[in-house]
């Protein structure tokens, strides 16, 4: 809920100016960014950068920007309060490590589908072409004139040369 922020019409001040202990005037550079519904996020943002910064800061910048700097500076100083040395910083990096450790594992979970794809493959291959044939010579595999069995082969075989295709673009990276 916003509150409009009247001298001396029994309004509640706004949380910077409840927190500093001094009266809320209309023209009070904390007020829309800081209401008194919330005066934890002062509280934090005071507690790491002082009020004077804060002040002087959203006075610096433009207008249709000072929301997204509140925004910016409540999660650093929320940030500083729980990691006082890295602040932000550190969430980031951990955060970066997370990426890094997912990536791994996507990895490893993407070359064990084509691990079991090839194998798949290669199976099916030797499973259709193992002997079927009279002959069993490769010549005889490639004669046009192909059974059924015989073309779902040769789409087996594709998709090997499609999976070490994978696979030799994923060792690639």
């Amino acid at each position: 809920m916003k509150e409009v922020v009247a001298a001396g019409a029994g309004v509640s001040p706004c949380a910077a100016c409840k927190l500093l202990r001094r009266r809320c005037s209309p023209g009070c550079v904390f007020a829309p960014y800081f209401p008194s519904g919330e005066p934890h996020r002062f509280a934090s943002v005071h507690k790491v950068f002082g009020a004077s910064n804060i002040s002087k800061l959203l006075q610096e910048i433009p207008a249709e920007h000072r929301g997204d700097a509140v925004s910016s500076l409540v999660y650093e100083a929320n940030a500083r309060v729980r990691d006082p040395i890295y602040g932000c910083v550190g969430a980031i990096t951990s955060l970066q490590r997370q990426v890094e450790s997912l990536q791994t594992q996507l990895a490893l979970a993407q070359a064990e589908i084509v691990r079991l794809r090839m194998a798949n493959a290669y199976g099916a291959a030797h499973h259709n072409g193992g002997g079927s044939t009279a002959s069993g010579s490769p010549s005889s595999m490639s004669s046009p004139t192909k059974t059924a069995d015989h073309h779902d082969m040769a789409v087996d075989q594709s998709g090997v040369m499609e999976l070490e295709l994978e696979c030799s673009r994923f060792w690639a990276y």
